[in-house]
C-alpha cells in the first residue's frame, strides 16, 4: 500500500503585493510518522530557468521519501509551474520568494540544495535568515557547481560589445543555451540586481556544514569560482569535492549518488534523524 507520505502537496502561495504579486507553486513532502521532530527537511533551491522537475530536484525529493524526511521543491517566478514573467526576475526577487517558501513551511531545521544560481540563493538566504535572527536554523547546505555572483563574476566582465549595446538599448541581450532550444535572456535589471546582492565580498557565515560539488569539465561555472568560494568559507565546516569529468549539470548517476551522500552525510552528522 502506498504512503501517503510517498506524495507530495501541491499549493501555492502569492508573493509580493499589487503588480508585484506573483503564484509561487510548491510541492511538500510531509515527514513520514516515525521520523524524528528534529530531522531537517531538504529544500531545493534551482538554477537559472531550471524548475523543480529536473532530475537533481527529483532525486533530491526521492532521497527524503526513502529516509522519510520532509522535502520541499518549489519553482521561482517565470519558472516551471509558477506565476509571473521570467524577465521581471532577479535575485532579490527570487530570494523573497525562497524566503516565502520557507516561512511558509514553518519547519525547524533545512538543508539547502542549491544548484548553479540556487547555491547564490543558499548563501543569500542563509544571510538573510541570519539577519532577521528569526526562521528555521540551517542544519547544512549542498551546493551543486554553485553560481554566486555569476552576474558580476561570470557575465559581465565577458560581455561582448554587442552584448553591452544590446543591454543599453533593449534592457537585454540573449545567448544560445546549450540545455533549451530557446536562448538564455540577461536583463540589465537581473545584472544590476546582482551587484546589490554579491556574496564573495567577504567571510560568508552560514553557520552550518557545506558541501559543494563541482565538475572540473563544468563549461558554465568554472571550477576556478567553487575554489574562490571556498575562500569566503573559512569560518565553517566545507568540504569540496571536485569531480574531474564533470560538467555542470552533474546529473549522470555516479554525481546523483555524490549529491545524495552529501545531503545525507549532513542529515546524519546532526545525529535529529532515525535513519
Amino acid at each position: 500500500m502506498t504512503s501517503i507520505h510517498s506524495v507530495p502537496h501541491a499549493e501555492t502561495i502569492t508573493v509580493g503585493r499589487g503588480d508585484e504579486a506573483r503564484d509561487i507553486a510548491i510541492l511538500t513532502r510531509p515527514a513520514a510518522a516515525t521520523t524524528a521532530p528534529a530531522a531537517p527537511a531538504l529544500v531545493w533551491l534551482g538554477g537559472y530557468r531550471s524548475d523543480m522537475s529536473g532530475t537533481k530536484a527529483l532525486e533530491m525529493d526521492a532521497l527524503a521519501a526513502e529516509k522519510g524526511l520532509a522535502a520541499i521543491r518549489f519553482d521561482y517566478s517565470g519558472h516551471g509551474a509558477s506565476g509571473g514573467e521570467f524577465r521581471q526576475g532577479t535575485i532579490s526577487r527570487w530570494l523573497e520568494e525562497a524566503l516565502a517558501v520557507v516561512d511558509h513551511a514553518g519547519l525547524p531545521s533545512l538543508v539547502l540544495v542549491g544548484s548553479s544560481m540556487g547555491g547564490w540563493i543558499a548563501l543569500r538566504l542563509a544571510q538573510e535568515l541570519a539577519r532577521r535572527g528569526t526562521g528555521p536554523r540551517l542544519a547544512g547546505m549542498v551546493l551543486i557547481a554553485p553560481a554566486p555572483d555569476f552576474t558580476v563574476e561570470l557575465i559581465e566582465p565577458n560581455l561582448s560589445e554587442a552584448e553591452r549595446t544590446s543591454l543599453a538599448e533593449r534592457g537585454y541581450f540573449e545567448e544560445p543555451s546549450e540545455y533549451s532550444p530557446e536562448p538564455n535572456i540577461f536583463t540589465r535589471a537581473l545584472i544590476e540586481d546582482g551587484r546589490a546582492n554579491r556574496v564573495l565580498t567577504g567571510i560568508i557565515e552560514t553557520g552550518c556544514p557545506v558541501h559543494i560539488l563541482q565538475g572540473m569539465a563544468d563549461p558554465d561555472v568554472p571550477h576556478a569560482h567553487a575554489l574562490k568560494l571556498m575562500e569566503f568559507l573559512p569560518a565553517d565546516d566545507v568540504v569540496l569535492t571536485l569531480v574531474r569529468d564533470g560538467d555542470h549539470r552533474l546529473s549522470r548517476p555516479e554525481d546523483i549518488a555524490r549529491m545524495k551522500a552529501a545531503i545525507l552525510s549532513i542529515v546524519d552528522a546532526g545525529g535529529a534523524a532515525d535513519l
